[in-house]
């Protein structure tokens, strides 16, 4: 099953590699294409925080595909490195965006590549050079081959923060022979909710290889210093973030209308994918509204004129998980248009009042929310009566956030109990 496995995913990457080679920057094209197939020149070299090769294991890899899992997996990084300071880090991903963010939030000193591709062959070489010492997964990343080297080579890997979909389920239950024996490489599953953790059970994984330790997100702290180019917005703010195709366009039109109510009333869009910010840009410029662009604002994220009853396109990634507390009001994306959802908990932290669409199948965690009354669920008929309420009526906006924030804190140390499964796996 692994030959025909890795027959059919080479096949697919060599009829995608020109595609995912030319929609890079030139200036990452050659790292990306030399990471890929496990060189790790770029690695070594000053372009990234440099590496030693190791002659002795010591190495602690751990793998994030992309931002929301590399923010998810920040405070444990802090952490390993605070326990583990004679250790070497490297933080793999596999998105562009995921690379910017690891460059900002990892700790000093740690490597940052790209996954190489899952071929046994690459992986091998790569293992081989690098000895890590253990793999550590984040949330959902399952590669049949990146498994088998580390089992061949008596590599602990183990997954945390774990989270398994619904949709992601059904499809491993229908090639669960297949999965069983992917699964069964990995030492250890900590998942984010007892739910997931059911169903890590049900594709045949058992004992105590899966523990529900909680999820990462609730340790996960947004930096304090809010950007400097914010102090420019007067009035009321609603923030709709991680938003997907067809969500900014149905909220702009609530907004206007919301506007006819409060007319200094601002709305901040941030798209979820970096892609979108051209075609978010474009309808907002085909219905003649005014906005203004946060790549625009200059090199020193200033901005002369106040903004008062506009809408920011929060084109930048990086700064949406700040800028929640500068909100009134956060409306969380991928919950309207999509399916499955964005992560609620940085609105939480910062105790402000949240609303969700209809499908946050995702964020199983939501259901605590609005049990506690800590966040509000309207279908997109619903969102213009639930926002104006809220924005007229603030003390029950305050007391929604005051609520989410406490579920933020009493969900916390999730990332204390990884450290203490870890522990198992790491020499000192």
């Amino acid at each position: 099953m692994y030959f025909l496995y890795t027959i059919i995913y080479t096949i697919v990457i060599i009829s995608l590699l020109p595609f995912e080679y030319f929609k890079r920057p030139k200036d990452l094209r050659k790292r990306w294409l030399r990471e890929k197939f496990g060189l790790l020149d770029s690695l070594l070299s000053s372009h990234h925080p440099p590496i030693s090769p190791i002659g002795n294991r010591g190495c602690i890899w751990v793998h994030a595909v992309s931002v929301g899992e590399v923010m998810a997996a920040s405070p444990l990084l802090i952490k390993i490195r605070e326990h583990y300071p004679s250790k070497k880090i490297i933080l793999s991903t596999i998105t562009d965006t995921g690379q910017k963010v690891a460059g900002e939030r990892a700790p000093e000193g740690t490597g940052i590549m790209y996954l190489p591709f899952d071929i046994f062959v690459i992986l091998n070489a790569v293992v081989k050079r690098l000895k890590p010492e253990i793999l550590i997964v984040i949330e959902t990343e399952l590669w049949p081959n990146l498994f088998r080297v580390f089992r061949e080579n008596r590599i602990p890997v183990i997954l945390l923060n774990g989270r398994i979909s619904e949709k992601s389920f059904r499809g491993y239950r229908k090639i669960s022979f297949f999965m069983r024996k992917v699964l069964s490489h990995v030492n250890f599953f900590g998942m984010q909710s007892e739910e997931y953790a059911g169903r890590i059970r049900s594709l045949g994984v058992g004992g105590t290889r899966v523990q529900n330790l909680g999820n990462f997100k609730f340790d996960t702290k947004p930096p304090s210093q809010i950007s400097g180019w914010t102090a420019e917005i007067r009035g009321p703010v609603i923030i709709a973030g991680s938003t997907h195709e067809g969500e900014e366009e149905m909220i702009t039109s609530v907004y206007i209308e919301l506007r006819k109510v409060i007319p200094d009333l601002n709305l901040v869009i941030a798209p979820r994918h970096p892609e979108r910010f051209k075609s978010v840009e474009e309808m907002l410029r085909s219905k003649k509204i005014a906005f203004a662009k946060r790549s625009e604002f200059g090199a020193r994220n200033t901005k002369s004129e106040a903004l008062i009853g506009t809408i920011v396109l929060l084109d930048t990634v990086g700064e949406l998980s700040a800028m929640y507390g500068l909100s009134d009001i956060a409306i969380i994306g991928k919950s309207f248009r999509g399916f499955g959802g964005q992560n609620p908990l940085e609105p939480a932290y910062w105790g402000k009042p949240i609303i969700c669409g209809p499908h946050m199948e995702n964020f199983p965690v939501i259901k605590d929310f609005y049990d506690a009354g800590a966040a509000v669920m309207a279908d997109e008929k619903e969102l213009f009566s639930t926002l104006k309420e809220l924005l007229l009526f603030p003390e029950r906006a305050k007391e929604i956030g005051s609520k989410a924030r406490e579920i933020y804190t009493e969900n916390a140390g999730a990332v204390e109990r990884a450290l203490n499964v870890m522990a198992k796996y790491i020499s000192e």
